[in-house]
């Protein structure tokens, strides 16, 4: 048995591809997310010859992260890898015509969720010495876009504090790895457009997107590097998609 990979938002896109990538390899998995039904899924799918310990879970709880980490069975108490995947993007709107609960709701998730998570997994790590703590960011916290607003806000708070964090932990072996992806179809956009498929899959027409396991496949190329390498950031996408122009306004 490798070790014991903790997933939040583990029942879609890269949460659930990691959760395969990793189980065929032999981790034993801690599945965290919101669907009951979801995660019993996921679980009787990947289940063999590795253990799988679920917990539906909103990682914007505070008290519910704390308390589902310090249950965590003997077995699974020893986090190898915290992948911190819970996320989403909700709305596509100009600042100030933008749904504060939608602004709050990213906030909550993407910044709070991961680091509730991250401060209850984290000092078991750095007692034992070791452990790699993976963040889903986007290419949306370096280069902003047109009624990005708090979402490319959100993403880039993670980029920062998965580089201080990683200077806080100088001195121990455990690593911190900042993921950041641009174009990807995952269920991303159906959650962004709020269950509207038809505006969500024009996201994606004449493209070749980022797949989820596109992005699980260099995650787990990351934690299987030596333990002395640590990969700051990874920014990553489809061919079809690059940097552009700043936005100019010629209407004035």
């Amino acid at each position: 048995m490798k070790g014991t990979a903790f997933i939040t938002g583990a029942t879609s896109g890269f949460g659930r591809a990691c959760a395969e990538l990793f189980a065929q390899d032999g981790w034993n998995l801690v599945l965290a997310a919101r669907r009951t039904d979801r995660l019993a899924d996921v679980k009787e799918r990947l289940e063999g010859d590795i253990a799988i310990h679920t917990i539906t879970l909103d990682v914007r709880d505070r008290q519910a992260v704390k308390a589902a980490v310090a249950d965590l069975p003997a077995q699974f108490s020893d986090v190898n890898i915290l992948l911190n995947n819970a996320g989403l993007a909700l709305g596509l709107a100009p600042a100030h015509k933008v749904d504060l609960d939608d602004w709050e709701t990213m906030v909550d998730t993407n910044i709070k969720g991961m680091m509730y998570c991250t401060h209850a997994v984290l000092p078991a790590m750095v007692e034992r010495n070791r452990g790699h703590i993976f963040n889903i960011g986007s290419v949306a916290g370096d280069w902003p876009y047109p009624n990005g607003n708090v979402y490319c806000a959100t993403k880039a708070f993670v980029k920062q504090f998965s580089l201080t964090l990683r200077t806080d932990l100088v001195g121990t072996r455990v690593r911190v790895t900042n993921i950041e992806p641009g174009l990807a179809e995952t269920e991303f956009s159906l959650v962004r457009f709020k269950g509207d498929h038809d505006t969500a899959g024009n996201v994606y027409d004449n493209t070749q997107p980022l797949t989820a396991k596109d992005i699980a496949d260099i995650i787990f190329w990351a934690a299987g590097l030596p333990p002395h390498v640590n990969i700051n950031r990874i920014e990553v996408m489809p061919v079809c998609q690059a940097l552009g122009p700043m936005v100019i306004d010629r209407k004035q």
